[in-house]
């Protein structure tokens, strides 16, 4: 989602680096060519880290830059010569960014901390050079292993606002002038609706404590369903550790107050239970407009016994004392905000033992799987000992077994990868 600028939900591709080849060489002095096998592994491929950063506050950078691959790991060398690693991919997002699987919405991770680092993808293994393969029997194998190729996945990066306190009310009842009183917090002020298109935080002090309050964008009727830009922002209250309604009591716009805080409690609960169970304070605002002290009679009367009710006037301070002690004071009680648990998943990877096999247009057996990506790997075409082990795989595997069952005869053709032949 991106209004005016502002940023909290993208979709990335990101993908882990393919290991690097392994090296098939042989040692070779003046005069006694291929002395012996010495081709080195392939590097390992760098892994996809997320990385929680304070100083970004929107998800604005990865509108403009969709991929983020990491760098694959270099082919090895002669000399038993290993191939370098591919780098890591480090990417900073804002404190407080889930991290989700775009196929299953399952979370991946939620990146909470300043310089807390989480690994989502792990780079592929290099695979081994031909020095790897030789055994009593086999003194100069003549293949090596290719590197495990990484698959891209898509995953949806989604911002929530870390903070102590949520400020909710329906648009110009003063949410941003008293957090521009009450902390350093400079947000945009103006006397029309909607002027706060993006959460603002600032941190308030109270004696040697301190707290973060947020300014969450003007809620109205419907939000919970998509109505203004309450759908959008509703989510940054959904860590807080507690609300402060904030009610335009002068009704000077026309609005009944106490409808008004009707209908956001409403749009709270809708959207979340939890949201609508957590503790409550209601900020009366505007009460040196002339008018407003019967309608703090009216609110106190339904609503004084249910919520701590305090009267303050934004714009020239009046009251903040009051209410940032009492802010403090119930803060101190609450349990510390907490991260959201990671769902168990994790990115499937193909078995190394699992096939299927199809009949093609023109009739020819083609065999898939995480069986078939394994041999690509590991088998040489041009060399007999490998493929008299290709052979041997798809024999005990129950691959020609399962050939058979489907029809298949002397004669028929059989795609294996890049390996076509005949069945015997």
């Amino acid at each position: 989602m991106a209004t005016n600028g502002f940023t909290d939900r993208v979709k990335i591709k990101i993908k882990a680096g393919d290991g690097g080849d392994g090296m098939n060489s042989f040692k070779a002095y003046k005069g006694k060519p291929a002395c012996g096998p010495d081709g080195g592994d392939g590097g390992n491929g760098g892994s996809i880290w997320f990385v929680g950063d304070k100083n970004m506050h929107d998800l604005l950078p990865f509108r403009y830059t969709a991929k983020y691959f990491a760098e694959n790991g270099e082919r090895g060398g002669s000399n038993q010569c290993t191939g370098k690693n591919g780098a890591d991919l480090f990417i900073k997002v804002p404190c407080g960014t889930l991290i989700r699987d775009m196929d299953s919405g399952k979370i991946l991770a939620d990146v909470y901390e300043d310089g807390e680092r989480v690994k989502i993808l792990a780079g592929g293994r290099g695979g081994k050079g031909n020095v790897r393969f030789t055994t009593a029997r086999r003194h100069a194998p003549n293949f090596a292993q290719k590197g495990v190729a990484t698959t891209p996945h898509m995953v949806i990066l989604e911002m929530k606002v870390i903070a102590d306190v949520g400020l909710v009310g329906f648009p110009n009842v003063g949410k941003s002038t008293l957090l521009s009183k009450i902390s350093a917090a400079k947000p945009k002020i103006a006397d029309y609706h909607f002027t706060t298109l993006s959460p603002n935080l600032g941190v308030v002090k109270y004696f040697d404590e301190s707290f973060i309050a947020a300014d969450i964008p003007g809620l109205i009727e419907g939000a919970a369903e998509g109505a203004g830009l309450g759908h959008d922002f509703l989510r940054h209250i959904e860590r807080t550790r507690m609300i402060l309604h904030v009610v335009d009591i002068s009704g000077v716009e026309g609005r009944d107050p106490i409808e008004d805080f009707k209908i956001i409690g409403e749009e709270l609960a809708s959207y979340s239970a939890a949201l609508a169970a957590l503790p409550q304070y209601v900020a009366l605002n505007k009460c040196d407009i002339f008018g407003a002290e019967e309608n703090i009679k009216k609110f106190r009367k339904k609503y004084g016994k249910k919520y701590e009710i305090f009267e303050i006037c934004a714009l020239t301070g009046e009251g903040k004392e009051e209410l940032v002690a009492a802010i403090a004071q119930k803060l101190a009680t609450l349990p510390p905000a907490e991260r959201i648990p990671a769902d168990e998943f994790v990115f499937e990877e193909a078995a190394n033992t699992q096939f299927e096999i199809f009949v093609d247009e023109n009739n020819a057996y083609v065999v898939v799987g995480g069986l078939v990506d394994m041999l690509c790997r590991n088998v040489v075409l041009n060399n007999p000992e490998s493929m008299n082990y290709f052979q041997r795989v798809l024999k005990l595997r129950g691959v020609f077994k399962e050939l058979e069952k489907m029809g298949c005869t002397p004669g028929d053709t059989v795609i294996v990868g890049d390996v076509e032949f005949e069945y015997v």
